[in-house]
């Protein structure tokens, strides 16, 4: 295979194995150690050829994890068919049971408000940080409120030009 493939690469260029497609549409592609006619070894490349290639549509998830891990370099052999199906169903299984986990806590949330086990939440409006010292105190004045060691930058403002 190796001189067919020298034919190959110096007859077409770079020589690409398929290795599979998710269900996605995107192709994985594996493009191995090749030798070239210097007798420089190009190490072996892992790419795929997204169903969407312009960059700016790309999305988080367009490439699934397992395929994303191969490209990567993170496993060595390519994700099975079986595999995919398994994680994928995997991961419905683990929503489904994180919503009806969510859907039981808001229950017993509600519960613990109608018996009044549980305070509602107060919905307060807080105007700074309670660690800032110029909490609790007026915005701006034209008196200044602080002298010498005490001064507060910003705690008052110079009288109107008239």
């Amino acid at each position: 295979m190796s001189r067919i493939g020298g034919l190959l690469r110096r007859t077409f260029g770079v020589l690409k194995e398929h290795v599979g497609t998710d269900h996605l549409g995107n192709k994985y592609y594996l493009q191995p150690e090749q030798k070239t006619w210097t007798g420089r070894i190009i190490r072996a490349r892992r790419m795929v050829v997204v169903v969407n290639p312009t960059e700016f549509e790309y999305l988080e998830g367009n490439i699934p994890t397992e395929w994303d891990a191969w490209i990567r370099g993170r496993r060595k052999q390519p994700p099975s068919i079986e595999e995919l199906v398994k994680n994928q169903n995997y991961r419905a299984n683990i929503k489904a049971k994180a919503k009806e986990v969510e859907e039981q806590e808001q229950a017993l949330l509600a519960k613990g408000y109608k018996e009044g086990l549980v305070a509602r939440p107060t919905q307060t409006i807080a105007k700074g940080h309670a660690a800032a010292t110029s909490f609790g105190q007026p915005v701006t004045s034209e008196e200044p409120v602080s002298t010498a060691n005490t001064f507060q930058p910003g705690s008052w403002l110079p009288a109107a030009k008239k």
